[in-house]
């Protein structure tokens, strides 16, 4: 199983196969990975939001980019130390002719203010950067989501810009 780590995360990016099973039995996924499994507790808004990109994205453009699934795909984001899905982060594709990809992230409401958001995007940043034509990272939050904004200024990203009540956000790869 391929995964990225930081300090107290280890993010996990799903294959198609795990997509489906996510989809038809999220607690059976957990446990087919080793994790402790527990449900998810999200606003119906974001669970909405993440059901509709499994559906419309994850699956087909993971089955379509075998290759680069990584890219394509949900990344549980597992908290090493209760070994638990503390929620699900990931770029919307490989980085465009601009070299830039956007970024995603969603937490469980019992693993909010802890930090793990920031670090999730930090771990994940490092390793998009790695790639050669990767030169930022976008990310997008609605202006009522001051705790989401702030993962993002402490990630090192600036606002590009607010309209319709969503601001854009952009990291640049430094060297």
């Amino acid at each position: 199983m391929y995964f990225i780590e930081s300090i107290r995360l280890r993010l996990i990016p799903l294959t198609t196969q795990q997509l489906q099973l996510h989809a038809s039995d999220y607690l059976g996924l957990q446990k087919s990975l080793g994790l402790s499994p527990r449900p998810m507790k999200m606003e119906e808004e974001f669970q909405l939001e993440f059901d509709d990109a499994l559906a419309n994205y994850w699956l087909p453009e993971t089955a379509a980019n075998v290759a680069n699934y990584q890219w394509f795909t949900n990344w549980l984001i597992v908290e090493k130390e209760s070994n638990s899905v503390a929620g699900g982060i990931g770029v919307a594709g490989m980085p465009n002719d601009n070299g830039e990809t956007e970024m995603g992230y969603g937490l469980d409401e019992d693993f909010r203010g802890k930090g793990i958001a920031t670090e999730a995007v930090e771990c994940l940043m490092k390793w998009v950067f790695k790639h050669p034509a990767a030169h930022a990272l976008t990310a997008q939050t609605p202006v009522r989501l001051p705790l989401s904004q702030r993962v993002l200024v402490k990630a090192g990203f600036s606002q590009v810009k607010e309209e319709n009540g969503i601001i854009l956000w952009r990291k640049a790869k430094v060297g």
